[in-house]
């Protein structure tokens, strides 16, 4: 990694402060200093400017619904309203995605978003169809379906009205407090054994969080999403996901908290540093815990067998070796000490109504 300026506007607020070439890219430029100091005037000159703004562009999709076979994975249907994710977490698998719309991995990623103008529509329509076999429907599990754009775009909302008329089955993943706002949608779905809410809390720590997640909720603002949810009656369970060694060091802590607020599900996945974010990971490694950036890749790379990432479907979500093995121990005994995955049931497909969708359809 070139020694390169990181202004420190750039790092306040958002998760990379710079654009990682992504791999499709035949040139990659490197800045550097030629001793005439031009490096340290751009470096000045950045500190005094804005932090970089968010850009929303739309986008008609052909399809609301993405399918997959991954063993690994506990669903085969997917929805996310949105391609990119202000949250800027640093570990995301998703930033490699954005190469393919000829954006950066890094800043881009987080700054630059593309919503989904059309997805109720065109989700009314593949509900609607003939073809369509009703199955669980897990939103945000790429990017952020509650990032902050959302408050404004609505555009979950949207789809989640659409799945109400429906009673399709619906999972949601998020860090995004905005998700208390569909209470009145999730409640009445949750009553009729078709909804359910996962919160990803990956550590406790405020300062950590903040540097790891930085727009999205704080810890502690994540565990009273987890209390509202349970309250209203949402079956409502707890991301410790991902275990980071040395870094996230407080899985069983955040376990009980989250029991606490009343969630009675639990997940995990190791780290997974996919194509262009092994070197943004390294980077943000080295800036924040300069003292212990060589552990930590050394221990990611004993769960991958020797390699930053390993997209073997038999390990890429839990890894393999004894480092693999202890995080799996230490999450197996406090969920079964707390009493977690003991009340889960499947979420209902008998009750889909695509007619609902057709009579609507008919009316237009």
């Amino acid at each position: 990694m070139p020694n390169v300026h990181i202004p420190i506007q750039a790092i306040k607020g958002r998760g990379i402060s710079h654009q990682q070439p992504h791999r499709f890219l035949r040139d990659e430029r490197q800045a550097f200093d030629d001793g005439w100091g031009a490096l340290d005037e751009a470096a000045i000159a950045s500190g005094e400017a804005p932090p970089p703004a968010t850009e929303v562009t739309w986008e008609d999709c052909k399809s609301a619904i993405t399918k997959n076979d991954s063993p690994d994975v506990g669903f085969t249907m997917g929805l996310n309203p949105y391609r990119g994710c202000e949250h800027g977490c640093t570990y995301c698998y998703a930033r490699p995605t954005h190469s393919y719309l000829n954006l950066s991995p890094g800043l881009d990623f987080e700054t630059k978003i593309i919503a989904k103008r059309n997805l109720a529509e065109v989700l009314r329509r593949e509900l609607a169809s003939p073809r369509h076999v009703p199955g669980l429907l897990a939103i945000g599990t790429v990017t952020d379906a509650y990032q902050p754009v959302e408050r404004e775009l609505r555009l979950t909302r949207a789809a989640l009205e659409v799945l109400a008329q429906a009673k399709h089955p619906l999972a949601i993943v998020t860090k995004g407090s905005g998700v208390e706002r569909d209470i009145d949608i999730l409640a009445p779905l949750a009553a009729q054994g078709l909804a359910a809410v996962y919160v990803t809390i990956t550590s406790l720590d405020g300062k950590l969080a903040r540097a790891l997640e930085p727009r999205a909720a704080a810890p502690h603002r994540r565990l009273r999403i987890l209390r509202t949810l349970a309250d209203a009656g949402i079956p409502v369970g707890v991301s410790v996901a991902p275990q980071i060694p040395f870094i996230t060091d407080d899985m069983e802590q955040v376990l009980e908290a989250a029991w606490d607020a009343g969630a009675r599900r639990a997940f995990y996945t190791v780290l997974r540093l996919p194509w262009e974010l092994s070197p943004m990971f390294r980077q943000w490694l080295d800036l924040h815990y300069p003292d212990r950036a060589l552990r930590v890749m050394a221990r990611v790379q004993e769960m991958r067998g020797g390699k930053d990432y390993d997209a073997d479907f038999a390990q890429r979500m839990r890894g393999s070796g004894i480092w693999a093995d202890l995080i799996r121990q230490r999450f197996d005994k406090t969920c079964a000490r707390l009493g977690f995955n003991t009340e889960r049931e499947p979420l209902d497909t008998s009750q889909f109504k695509p007619q609902a969708l057709r009579a609507q359809q008919e009316l237009f």
